[in-house]
This record gives C-alpha cells, sequence and structure tokens, in this order.
C-alpha cells in the first residue's frame, strides 16, 4: 500500500524523532499527545534542536499537532499510524483499541518500542488486526541512526511489513531490517549484551574505567565512548531499567543474565544522583579546581573520583589480530570482550534471525560499529579463533564452524537491502593499491577510493591513492560514518614541532597537485560524501567534477578555528562559485566579501538544504536520503557522463589592496568588539590576502595556480606561528577552539 500521511502518538523524544524525519521525507504527519501544548512544545523543539532534526526547516508546517482527545478523528486518515508513548502496557493497549476503532481499512499501526514484545502488545487484538500490526524500532537520534528493526509476528501480511520496509528504506533512508518477535530484537540484544560484557569484564579484571573505554573503542572499531563514557550519554538509570526489562524477558539460562546483574556501585551512582550527564556525573564528571573545569573519573572499586587519565595504547587504526594477542592486560580484556560476544551473538542464530549477518548490520547501522561480532571473527580467522577459544557448548553455529573450518564463511553483505552498496561491491571488486590511509578497488571499468584512517583525516598516502586512482574514472566514497575531517593535523604537527616546514609546504602543495588533478582528470571523478566533509575533505568534495551527498553531512571551510586558512582550493573555489552570480557580475567585490564571511566565521551546514546557499554545494548535485543509495548513484553518474568534458580553467580578477581594506576594516570592528583577539586579528589578514588577490590589480587576471599559490603562502605563515600551533595542540588535545 502507499503511505501518504501518517499520524504519530506520542511527542516524547522518540516521536518526534520520527515526525521530523516524516517531515524531512516531505511526508505529512499529524503529532498526537494528551494536551495540544505538549505536541506544540515538541514541534518548537524539533525546530530548534541541535544537532538539527531537519534537513530544512521551511518544512517544519508539514508537521501538523494535536491532541488525544479533540484530534484522534485524524487517525482515520492515515495510512499508517506510529504509537510512541511511554512504555507501560495499560497505556499503550488503550491506544491502539481507540486506534483500530478509528483506523480505515488496512492502515498500518505500529509500536516503537524498544523492548516489549510483539506477542504481549498484540494480545487484545483480533487475527484481523494483528494482520496490520507490528513493531518499528526507531534508533535515537532518528534522523542520523541508520538502523530501523521492524519485528513482524507470525499473523502479520508479509506483503505489508514489506511495503512497509520499501517505504522506510527509500523515503525514510532507515536500513529497514525485518526480525523476529524476540527481547531486545537484533540491535539492543547484542549491542547491550556486549556493552555489559565489557563493563563487568573491566570490574574483574581491576581496569581503569579510562582503560576499558580505550581498548573498547576505536581499536575495536566502536565509537570513542567506549562502554563507560557510553553508559553516561545514554543515562545510568535508563540502562539499569534497560537491564531489568531483559532480566525479566529472557530465559534464566540465557548468559546475559550472568552480565546484566546489580552491581552495587551503579545502584549507588543512581541513588546518589549521579545518572550520567544528564545528572550531576557518572562514571566521569566535571569538577572545578582552581576555577579550571577538569574531568575526573570514578575508581571501580573505591567509587572516588579522580583526574582522568588518557590512555595512549599506540593503536590508531582497528586491527583487531594485533589486538588480542598484545601481552599485556589490554590484549587480555580485548579478547575476553572479542570473544564473548562472538560466542553470545552467534548462540542467537537462527533464534532471532536466520541471516547472522543482519546483527552485524545491526551493530553497524544502531550502534555505529565498523564491524558487528561475525566480521569480528572473520577478521580474526576462523582458525586463529578457534585455536584461542575455551569452550563453546551448544552453540550450534560455532560447532559446525569448527568442523567446517570454512575461512569464507561469511557470504555476502547487507543481505537486508536490495540496493548495490558499497559494503556489497568491495568483495567483489579488485584490490588494485592499498596504502596506510587509502584502499583503491576497480571495480568494472571505474574506480573506487576509500580512505582509511581515524576519521578519514588526509595525509600524503591519502593524496596519493587519490591521484594514482584517475586512470579511470573515479569514485570517492567511504562506507566508515565520515568522509573527511580534513587534513590530519597530528600528521602536520609532528613536521612543526621538529621545526621542518619544508615537509609541511611540501605535503600542501601534493594536496593542491592532486586536488587540480581530480578537477581535470581525463576522466569524471565523483565525491559521495556523508557525515564530517570539513577543510581538507570539503577541497577533495568541491574540485571533485559531481557529488552525490548523503543528506546527513556537516559541511564546510573551518580552518581558521585551528588559525589556519584553506590551502588545498577551498579559497579559489569558493570565490569561483560565488563570482558566478548576478550580484558578482555588477560589483566585483561581491564575492570575495562573501567567502570572507563565510570562511572568516568557518560556517558549517548540517544538510544539502542548508549547504546550497553558502555555495558548498550546487542546485545539480544529487541529495540522498538513504547512504546505502550513495554507491549506486555515484556509479549511475558515472554511467550517465562516459563521454565526459573536462572543465575549462577558471579565471579570476580581483582589486587587490583596496578589497584587502574593506576586509580589514571588518576585521577591526570585530577585533574591538573582542569578538576576535590577536591571532585572530592575524588569520583575517591572510585570509584577505588570499581573497583579495595579493598583489593584483583589477585589470589583472590571475590563474587558478596564482590562487593556490597565494593560499600555500598564507598558510605557511600561518603554520610558522607559535599562536596557530598552540590552537592545533589545544583542539587535538581537547576538541574545542582556543581562542587567542
Amino acid at each position: 500500500m502507499e503511505i501518504k500521511k501518517v499520524v504519530v502518538i506520542g511527542s516524547g523524544t522518540m516521536g518526534s524523532g520520527i515526525a521530523a524525519q516524516l517531515c524531512n521525507a516531505n511526508i505529512p504527519v499529524t503529532l498526537l499527545d494528551l494536551k495540544t501544548e505538549i505536541s506544540q512544545k515538541a514541534k518548537d523543539k524539533i525546530f530548534s534542536s541541535r544537532p538539527p532534526l531537519l534537513i530544512d526547516k521551511t518544512k517544519i508546517d508539514n508537521i501538523k499537532v494535536g491532541n488525544i482527545s479533540d484530534n484522534f478523528d485524524v487517525v482515520g486518515s492515515a495510512d499508517w499510524i506510529v504509537e510512541a508513548v511511554v512504555e507501560r502496557i495499560d497505556i499503550k493497549h488503550n491506544i491502539y483499541e481507540k486506534i483500530f476503532k478509528k483506523r480505515k481499512q488496512g492502515a498500518i499501526v505500529s509500536s516503537n518500542t524498544s523492548s516489549i514484545p510483539i506477542k504481549i502488545l498484540s494480545q487484545n487484538l483480533s487475527n484481523e488486526q494483528k494482520k496490520d500490526f507490528c513493531i518499528t524500532h526507531f534508533f535515537n537520534p532518528v534522523r542520523y541512526m541508520g538502523l530501523l528493526e521492524i519485528v513482524k509476528s507470525d499473523n502479520n501480511d508479509l506483503n505489508k511489513i514489506n511495503s512497509l520496509k520499501v517505504f522506510c528504506e527509500n523515503l525514510l533512508g532507515k536500513g529497514a531490517i525485518i526480525c523476529n518477535d524476540t527481547p531486545g530484537f537484533l540491535g539492543n540484544r547484542v549491542g547491550v549484551y556486549a556493552m555489559q560484557v565489557a563493563m563487568t569484564e573491566a570490574f574483574k579484571m581491576k581496569l581503569s574505567i579510562e582503560e576499558a573505554d580505550a581498548v573498547f573503542g576505536r581499536p575495536m572499531g566502536i565509537p570513542k565512548t567506549g562502554v563507560f563514557g557510553l553508559y553516561d550519554l545514554i543515562g545510568i538509570d535508563l540502562m539499569a531499567d534497560v537491564l531489568k526489562s531483559f532480566i525479566k524477558e529472557l530465559p534464566k539460562n540465557d548468559e546475559f543474565q550472568v552480565v546484566a546483574k546489580e552491581i552495587p556501585l551503579i545502584k549507588n551512582l543512581i541513588e546518589s544522583g549521579y545518572t550520567g550527564r544528564k545528572g550531576k556525573g557518572g562514571f566521569y564528571r566535571m569538577n572545578k579546581t582552581d576555577g579550571k573545569k577538569i574531568l575526573e573519573a570514578i575508581n571501580l572499586d573505591t567509587g572516588e573520583y579522580s583526574t582522568s587519565k588518557k590512555i595512549d595504547l599506540k593503536s590508531e587504526r582497528v586491527d583487531l589480530k594485533t589486538l588480542i594477542n598484545r601481552k599485556d592486560k589490554y590484549g587480555e580484556y580485548a579478547w575476553s570482550v572479542i570473544s564473548k560476544i562472538i560466542k553470545y551473538a552467534s548462540s542467537l542464530v537462527p533464534g532471532i534471525t536466520e541471516k547472522f549477518n543482519d546483527i552485524d548490520e545491526a551493530m553497524r547501522l544502531g550502534f555505529n560499529w565498523s564491524m558487528g561480532p561475525f566480521e569480528m571473527l572473520k577478521e580474526i580467522g576462523v582458525k586463529n579463533f578457534f585455536e584461542k577459544i575455551d569452550n563453546f557448548e551448544n552453540n550450534k553455529f560455532l560447532n559446525d564452524l569448527s568442523k567446517s573450518k570454512n575461512e569464507n564463511f561469511y557470504g555476502e553483505r547487507q543481505l537486508y537491502t536490495d540496493i548495490e552498496t558499497l559494503g556489497k561491491i568491495k568483495p567483489k571488486a579488485i584490490k588494485v593499491d592499498k596504502n596506510n590511509s587509502a584502499e583503491t578497488y576497480r571495480f568494472k571499468d571505474f574506480n573506487i577510493v576509500e580512505f582509511t584512517t581515524k576519521a578519514n583525516t588526509l595525509d600524503y598516502d591519502s593524496m596519493d591513492s587519490l591521484k594514482k586512482a584517475t586512470d579511470k574514472p573515479l569514485i570517492i566514497i567511504n562506507e566508515s560514518m565520515q568522509f573527511s575531517a580534513g587534513v590530519n593535523l597530528t600528521y602536520t604537527m609532528n613536521f612543526a614541532d621538529k621545526g621542518d616546514f619544508k615537509s609541511i609546504e611540501k605535503f600542501i602543495k601534493y594536496f593542491q597537485e592532486t586536488c587540480k588533478h581530480l578537477k581535470y582528470s581525463k576522466y569524471p571523478v565523483v565525491s559521495a560524501p556523508s557525515g564530517l566533509t570539513l577543510g581538507g575533505g570539503f577541497e577533495v568534495l568541491v574540485q571533485s567534477n559531481f557529488v552525490a551527498s548523503h543528506t546527513n553531512i556537516v559541511v564546510g571551510l573551518v580552518e581558521t578555528i585551528v588559525g589556519l586558512i584553506p590551502a588545498g582550493g577551498g579559497c579559489k573555489e569558493m570565490l569561483w562559485r560565488w563570482s558566478q552570480t548576478d550580484e558578482a557580475k555588477i560589483d566585483p567585490d561581491f564575492a570575495p566579501l562573501q567567502v570572507f564571511n563565510i570562511i572568516g566565521y568557518a560556517k558549517t551546514a548540517t544538510s544539502p538544504v542548508e549547504a546550497e546557499p553558502l555555495k558548498y554545494l550546487k542546485p545539480e548535485d544529487k541529495k540522498i536520503m538513504n547512504r546505502n543509495s550513495l554507491f549506486s548513484i555515484s556509479k549511475k553518474i558515472l554511467e550517465e557522463n562516459k563521454s565526459f568534458n573536462v572543465p575549462n580553467e577558471c579565471k579570476f580578477n580581483l582589486s587587490g589592496k583596496p578589497l584587502k581594506e574593506k576586509m580589514i576594516k571588518v576585521l577591526e570592528k570585530l577585533y574591538n568588539e573582542r569578538i576576535i583577539l590577536d591571532h585572530g586579528m592575524e588569520v583575517g589578514k591572510e585570509l584577505a590576502n588570499v581573497l583579495s588577490g595579493g598583489n593584483t590589480t583589477i585589470d589583472k587576471t590571475l590563474t587558478e595556480d596564482d590562487l593556490y599559490k597565494l593560499e600555500l603562502e598564507s598558510f605557511m605563515r600561518l603554520i610558522e606561528t607559535k599562536k596557530t600551533q598552540e590552537r592545533i595542540k589545544h583542539t587535538l588535545a581537547t576538541g574545542k577552539p582556543l581562542v587567542n
């Protein structure tokens, strides 16, 4: 059936998020709550949310509001009714009774519950009503988390369930996985178990919370919050409630019962108001010492807080084999946690799903893991795993695998979707190049480059891969969360600390040369960004010939924050884009002043809709709701541009000194108002020098190479200053900007 109108009942965090995502898909939605004032307040929060729940704020009125007493008749015209009320069975049953009296014949009804089984939710429904009832478990925040678990029952009309899946995939951009009615479904069953194992093993092995989070984080392909940081983020009290639900629903002999037992320290934290970030703190807390905020961590033995210590495992990349074979407590902890996760996840097959790799995809989409339990097993190697594992009784999956010893057990990825994804293509493609920062694949008649560094930051090796890959049409795309957070500042500072500025200059020149090479390559280049696309990452995008952008991007030139200016062609390209406007054809200073404002304030956009007015993206760039479609759309762009024409080189006429003086007046005003300080003034002057054309006049034509040269000179002058170096070091250490 076609879904043209939706009603969401319950305007809390999840109901609001679902309504916002429907609004993003241009689907009219009505948000109901006990009182209209409550749903109106939720709508206001959606509009002002940070990070923003809406891709385009002007569409906010696609969301209508009302209350369940006066406006319930709207349910009768809806094609899909989503219940997202509090997790109480009695309240849900009352709502369903009302819905099924009002809904039109055949309309889908679903619950957004995260833990209540469908058999309990639907126990008062008739068999006919059960056909149209399911669970649609979205993950929070709905816009940004890819996973949607659609939980079916034996009574369901499977054609209707599949049509809902297709709708949620194509229009809402979700990775929609259909799963069985089991406690915690796919994601939470394995994800919460993994968290509990990581926590209980840390207690058992007497690791500090910083040590546990350092291991159960990036080295395992898990977000950097780790387990204790994630507990604080979710809420320690909420996690305690989640565990109680699992204890109640799961069989007594389930391994989850062992790790879900109440921990006295956690009980004490909740009772004293230490419920995580929303409370006074949790496992971590902020404390003031001598007027300065200090991050403190709790001691798992004593319950006392002390200054948090940074743990350096000397490992920036995911390498499970090396990690589990370390001859120290970190290796022992990693193996204990990973092996238990693999054992537990494999014990659930085929109970919660017959397709074991759906569990992996749920962990990727719902928990932002870079690989799920079965991919971890594949990465470690079947032979290596069984040489290290102790026992796996009553585990059919591992028993069978231990006999077959099949290293190629995994098969295809992403079976839950028919979309031709990057994840599906990589195993079929030929790996033609690999270095420390990127991998290059050949698929059919084109190349694919995927960055592999932390946050996909860029260095010499990244550029090398891009340059070499232009011997064929090229797609630049990543499976990881970010497209690229920009140039690797640690890489740059390693040279600066040694006073080796020649090496920095050589790298920036090569960066420029590579980006120019991408732009004027014989074959078309497509960038397919998702997540962070900042600084150097944006410069790669903006000098590609075509862009297929996910709707969830954060894009912009942010170099001024760390005391630098864009030097990989960012200033040049933004100047060119703004110089094509009607205003610029009348006023030659219009474009440079606009770009000075955008780059000077390090403006970012959080969606393609926000990016277009800044000219970070062009109207013809593709904007895509479902991240899984980035590869197939990029491939289609290449197919449509086989007779590709290399673009003409850009030329610039800039005013020089008079324009620079206009920009310096802007800086002086900001300086006098204390919006910028001494070094902000210096950074602004260097940006003004580039955007005004340096020592030029309006009748002199500048080439792209002239602009690259100006960018490089200003970048080098700034990187050599102590104040820029202080800014970079402060940002690397704290993740926050330094104003100096």
